[in-house]
């Protein structure tokens, strides 16, 4: 039997833009993450919570039905230290700028890009444009991928240290001590 959806298991966070939508002048949009989307993007970064996110785009059409999208997301996200287990929490700030293109362009050009990774010394890798998929750009999708791309997968609490324990070693304990002591037997001492 499937389980009922909620809608969150694969993007918690949607803001789409359609863009046949867009003004040629572009537009501006503030994005604010409910509580519900936060404990949904909680959930599927394993975190122990997230307890704001913010993002703010702005949305400019290019040529060709190329759409650029230049913004950044912040966050206040509480995880676990690694070295103490103590609740900590960090602040993310991530840049946000990509090209998006139609689907079937999108696919053109990341096979371009492809191809001339054949080269022993390719130049500069390019990234290809992000697909508009459906005539759609979802901000909020845009949004928690970059925030999940900052997340510190190690966080440590400020001014915590591993120090793994020393223990000095008996000279006489050692894996070849029984050896030594047979051989040193067999010698009569």
């Amino acid at each position: 039997m499937s389980r009922p959806t909620t809608g969150f298991e694969r993007d918690p966070w949607r803001a789409p833009v359609i863009v046949a939508q867009i003004p040629d002048t572009g537009l501006h949009r503030e994005l604010e993450a409910s509580a519900a989307e936060r404990q949904a993007m909680a959930e599927v970064a394993g975190l122990r919570e997230i307890l704001s996110t913010h993002a703010a785009f702005d949305v400019e059409p290019k040529s060709g039905g190329r759409v650029q999208v230049t913004g950044h997301v912040r966050a206040r996200v509480g995880q676990t230290c690694v070295v103490t287990l103590d609740p900590i929490e960090n602040e993310i700030e991530e840049e946000v700028d990509l090209m998006f293109a139609p689907e079937a362009e999108a696919r053109r050009l990341a096979d371009l890009i492809e191809e001339g990774q054949d080269d022993e010394e390719p130049p500069e890798v390019v990234d290809p444009p992000e697909a508009i998929i459906n005539g759609i750009i979802d901000l909020g999708r845009l949004a928690t991928d970059a925030l999940f791309l900052a997340i510190d997968p190690y966080p440590r609490k400020p001014g915590a240290v591993f120090e793994a324990e020393v223990i000095a070693l008996d000279p006489e304990d050692h894996p070849f001590a029984a050896l030594k002591a047979l051989q040193d037997k067999k010698k009569g001492r």
